[in-house]
């Protein structure tokens, strides 16, 4: 989009890719974390309060996600926009 604008976007729509990206990165990261802890308790037997907490935190990720996902699709909405021909 800011080829075909030929000048740069506003900050904000970069910093709302790069909050989304990490949102990726942390979800990436509490769903490896669940799938440890599923492994883990079916060898050694269901400690459950600990397989709670991953599990909230899953949750916890996933809401920022859709968050971040959210303000993207706004901005990416508003580049595209200053990107077509008045």
């Amino acid at each position: 989009m800011e080829r075909l604008r030929s000048s740069p976007l506003h900050a904000n729509i970069s910093t709302a890719l790069d909050k989304h990206l990490d949102a990726i990165h942390v979800v990436q990261a509490r769903r490896k974390d669940e799938i440890v802890s599923a492994s883990t308790r079916q060898r050694h037997g269901p400690p459950r309060c600990q397989d709670e907490r991953v599990v909230l935190a899953l949750a916890v990720a996933l809401r920022a996600l859709s968050l971040a996902t959210r303000n993207v699709r706004t901005m990416l909405w508003c580049a595209f926009h200053m990107t077509l021909p008045k």
